[in-house]
């Protein structure tokens, strides 16, 4: 059984950057912070240790509001460096005309907006810049589920679904960042006529079993509805674990933390879904950390704040290459 991991420490709303900063005297430097989602921009300040010291939210609106209300929070902080864990899809490779950009969000006031260069131009401070699932992943293995750990894969299940992957030390990109929400799954005997709610696919994984599938498919307000139903944890059960045996055979993460507000809200699901893994694999895998699957397939463990204190390590980084 694996030793259980502290969370990073998180400090009131209520304590100003200055307090912290009598706190953290010396060479530590404040760094800002952006969790930016689809409805909301989450605004924090904290240091590379993990303490978050002064946050707050923000509607995300279209940029010519958004970006200068938040660049105006920023301004009198005091930060030294600035970490941006955005919405997608988005440029991360920094070689690349699109490094920074928004791509094709359904969010068209945002789309190819220069995100990461508006910010640094503004702040005038060294910048990192990755995605919200992504920064989620660096949080928790920086801080949290995955700290000392080598490679890791944070998994969110909510409004979509998408996957951070980290090995060898850094975050994985390729021509672009993983897609892991709209790999292909087989439909579950019986749930052949659901429409999948993806526009693109015909049945991925997102459009299967994302929140808004879950909405659809049961008629329900909301996915937490369906918490304690016997056939939503069954099918969604199925779908979430075939979902992340596909990622464990191709990227062998020496744990899987499994978040968003699908799992966060519907507590009999994680052991469906490890049972599963277990049924699904059928002893094709075998390690030690599969014979442990309770700590193999674990839940987050910053208390909810995985995307700012990855956002602070992107910052932390940033500064450290400046």
């Amino acid at each position: 059984m694996n030793e259980p991991i502290a969370s990073a420490s998180v400090a009131s709303e209520q304590v100003t950057s200055e307090q912290a900063a009598g706190r953290h005297a010396g060479d530590r430097q404040l760094i800002g912070a952006i969790e930016a989602g689809g409805t909301k921009m989450v605004l924090a300040c904290g240091y590379a240790d993990g303490t978050i010291v002064e946050r707050t939210s923000i509607p995300t609106q279209d940029p010519a509001q958004t970006v200068p209300a938040m660049i105006e929070w920023f301004a009198g902080k005091g930060v030294s460096a600035l970490g941006i864990a955005a919405f997608g899809p988005t440029g991360v490779n920094p070689s690349s005309p699109t490094y920074g950009r928004i791509l094709q969000t359904p969010k068209l006031a945002w789309r190819n907006y220069d995100f990461l260069g508006a910010m640094s131009r503004g702040l005038g401070v060294p910048c990192g810049y990755d995605t919200d699932v992504n920064g989620a992943c660096l949080g928790e293995v920086m801080y949290g589920a995955a700290k000392g750990l080598d490679s890791a894969m944070y998994i969110t299940v909510g409004t979509g679904i998408g996957a951070g992957i980290y090995a060898g030390g850094q975050l994985i990109h390729g021509m672009l960042h993983p897609e892991a929400g709209h790999i292909t799954l087989p439909r579950v005997p019986g749930d052949q006529e659901f429409e999948c709610v993806c526009p693109t696919h015909s049945s991925c994984f997102e459009g299967l079993a994302a929140g808004p599938a879950v909405v659809k498919r049961y008629g329900v307000e909301r996915a937490s509805d369906m918490a304690e139903d016997e056939d939503f944890l069954e099918l969604e059960g199925t779908y979430i674990a075939q979902g992340i045996l596909n990622y464990l055979y191709v990227a062998s993460p020496q744990r899987i933390i499994l978040g968003g507000g699908v799992p966060d809200h519907a507590p009999k699901l994680m052991a469906r879904v490890r049972a599963k893994v277990l049924e699904f694999n059928n002893g094709y895998i075998a390690t030690p950390e599969l014979d442990d699957i309770d700590s193999y397939i674990v839940q987050p463990a910053c208390d909810g704040n995985q995307g700012v204190l990855g956002a602070i390590a992107l910052g932390a980084q940033a500064l450290q290459q400046a």
